[in-house]
């Protein structure tokens, strides 16, 4: 295979996550901006941010836990954000005893507290564990953060309105997974600029 071939190959991959993203953009800012608020009222009150997902999704969960208790770009306090994806003696017990669609229902129903915020991530909007995770946020108290792809699927249809979607303008897993990580790090950007504003030169 030429390298001409590959470069257009992957000219292709930049042009359709550029468009997806834009797109998102355009659709999703508002929603953007709501989610960044209703995370920052959560662990400006004492709440807690839990995080789940499925394979690239997971590490995403991973990835803003680690963004909230380390740091963003801004130096300040550390956050609290829980993945629910790490701990594998929890997991394999819970997928081994109760089946996988609770490996993270029954993490939020030991930890969530009235005012916490689940981050439920799911390309599809359909992932049997994270809709059960949804559904053990509410049972608790909480709202959630959805970030889906699609049509939203199931998780678009259980969300309440203390609750927000984050829905990637796209069919296609690997943009969507794309602009996930975009939003998660908007999200970061904007608990960094609510919580610890930067001082008036």
């Amino acid at each position: 295979m030429s390298t001409d071939v590959l470069a257009t190959r992957f000219q292709r991959h930049f042009l359709d996550s550029i468009a997806a993203k834009q797109a998102t953009c355009d659709a999703a800012m508002a929603q953007l901006c709501s989610a960044a608020r209703q995370l920052a009222q959560t662990l400006d009150s004492g709440g807690r941010v839990l995080a789940c997902g499925n394979g690239g999704s997971a590490a995403d969960a991973q990835h803003f836990a680690a963004e909230l208790i380390g740091r963003f770009e801004r130096e300040r306090r550390p956050l609290a954000g829980i993945a629910l994806t790490t701990d594998s003696s929890a997991l394999t017990a819970i997928g081994n005893d109760y089946g996988f669609d609770q490996v993270f229902a029954k993490q939020v129903a030991a930890l969530a507290r009235p005012g916490d915020c689940l981050i439920g991530i799911s390309t599809s909007g359909n992932s049997g564990n994270v809709v059960k995770a949804v559904e053990a946020m509410h049972s608790a108290g909480g709202s959630v953060v959805a970030l889906t792809g699609r049509d939203g699927g199931v998780l678009a249809k259980l969300l309440r309105g203390s609750d927000t979607e984050l829905r990637a303008a796209s069919r296609v897993t690997a943009r969507i997974q794309e602009v996930h990580i975009l939003f998660l790090h908007c999200l970061c950007d904007g608990l960094d600029e609510l919580l610890f504003p930067a001082p008036t030169p």
